[in-house]
């Protein structure tokens, strides 16, 4: 029985997806601890609450941060409203003939003044556009 062939001399078609099991599963591992790290370096505010909101993606945003000690941040990285104009003429060189948009978030601690100030300084520096950040309230209108 030189010539029969039997069940072990079949090759193998199939394909082997446990080493591409691992390796996702060490990918995500990795993305879920590092994503911790990057939340934990966050801005803490508090923000307040609307059923409405919009989101575009042809313009450059400017995210402005007032936290609950009134401490102003852009882009994440603490500045005060004096360097603002200069801080958004660097934005509005970069960006060319991207329009720039600016995106407030104010914990609800904030004063109103503070808020009403940033816009003011914002929108005398060439930004019309602005958006107030809300989260989304759990109920409907």
């Amino acid at each position: 029985m030189a010539g029969s062939v039997s069940d072990s001399d079949d090759e193998i078609t199939g394909i082997n997806v446990t080493p591409l099991v691992d390796v996702m599963l060490v990918l995500l591992i990795i993305f879920m601890v590092t994503a911790t790290y990057m939340v934990n370096r966050s801005i803490n505010v508090n923000l307040p609450k609307a059923d409405t909101g919009e989101n575009n993606d042809k313009t450059k945003n400017l995210a402005f941060v007032l936290d609950a000690k009134n401490q102003l941040y852009l882009d994440g990285k603490p500045v005060s409203i004096e360097q603002v104009p200069e801080l958004i003429k660097q934005e509005q060189a970069k960006a060319g003939n991207v329009p720039l948009n600016a995106v407030i978030s104010a914990d609800k601690e904030t004063p109103h003044g503070a808020v009403i100030k940033l816009i003011d300084t914002v929108r005398k520096h060439g930004i019309t556009d602005f958006a107030i950040n809300v989260e989304s309230s759990a109920g409907g209108p």
